[in-house]
């Protein structure tokens, strides 16, 4: 019988430790039973009372890393986004490669007239005659949610440009929405906001089957953060030449000499990319939480 230790959440909140969280979670990664039980065998005897998560999903995914890198890289992909960071630009950038891989024509940072004043828009992603005005809310930590605020200044300037864009003779069949993407959660008051402001809701976990990470797994866009054979001053360079995603990276190869990768360490990260777009195909991503 395994012993009941109390582990605190990204939230604050103290919990039992569930190895069966893990063990899904590692499984959602594309992790192989085998592995998944060492894993598990070599967590127990380190845990301790009050351990935070975090520690324990690195623990996990240091172990994780030793066997497979790729399972290692899908497993760590809610803190890669978050290291898109810290001007939020670069996650910016991601969201828009995302809803490109879905179909959309997309434009990053355009200024829009609205009726009273201009406004800069993350993102404008449209597909038919619907166009979706974008906010991308970036934040650096799982403890930081996007709150009513964050809907309520959104939904203003989005009623003042569609306004004005309504008028135009080029939208006169255009529908337009406002769409507002968190690498994180939202609130409970800014989802009933957002909701009820027909505003479209788009977080690491909602909506349910077409969450950030479902539109990530089904489009087999990962961002070059989640590579393990880079460290952090290789990633940044990376995204310093808008190279924000494993695919764009494997058709710009020549950037791997640029940032001093040895011809092994090459050949091994090249690999790592394949490995992880091969299993995307019918692979889910791992739960956000332990």
């Amino acid at each position: 019988m395994i012993k009941q230790v109390l582990v605190e959440k990204a939230s604050g909140a103290m919990e039992p430790f569930d190895p069966d969280k893990l063990r899904h979670s590692l499984g959602r990664a594309g992790t192989s039973e085998e592995i998944i039980d060492q894993i598990i065998a070599e967590i127990l005897p380190q845990l301790e009372a009050g351990m935070p998560t975090s520690v324990i999903y690195k623990k996990a995914f240091a172990m994780l890393r030793k066997r497979k890198s790729a399972n290692a890289a899908r497993y760590s992909l809610k803190k890669a986004i978050m290291e898109l960071g810290p001007t939020g630009y670069p996650f910016e950038n991601f969201v828009a490669q995302v809803l490109a891989h879905q179909g959309f024509d997309i434009k990053v940072g355009e200024t829009l007239q609205g009726r009273c004043v201009t406004h800069e828009v993350d993102v404008v992603a449209t597909y038919n005659n619907t166009q979706y005005l974008v906010e991308c809310k970036y934040y650096n930590s799982q403890a930081k949610y996007a709150n009513v605020k964050v809907p309520l200044y959104i939904k203003s300037r989005v009623d003042d440009i569609i306004s004005f864009r309504e008028k135009l003779p080029e939208h006169k069949e255009t529908r337009f929405h406002g769409w507002i993407v968190t690498n994180t959660r939202f609130t409970d008051d800014a989802l009933q906001f957002g909701r009820c402001a027909g505003l479209h809701m788009l977080s690491w976990g909602i909506p349910k089957n077409k969450s950030l990470k479902d539109m990530v797994e089904s489009t087999g866009v990962f961002p070059v953060t989640v590579l393990t054979g880079l460290n952090t001053k290789q990633k940044a360079y990376l995204m310093d030449k808008n190279v924000v995603l494993c695919r764009q990276l494997k058709e710009k190869e020549y950037l791997l000499n640029e940032i001093g990768l040895q011809p092994g360490k090459k050949k091994k990260l090249i690999q790592e990319i394949d490995d992880l777009l091969e299993q995307s195909k019918n692979k889910s991503l791992p739960e956000e939480n332990l």
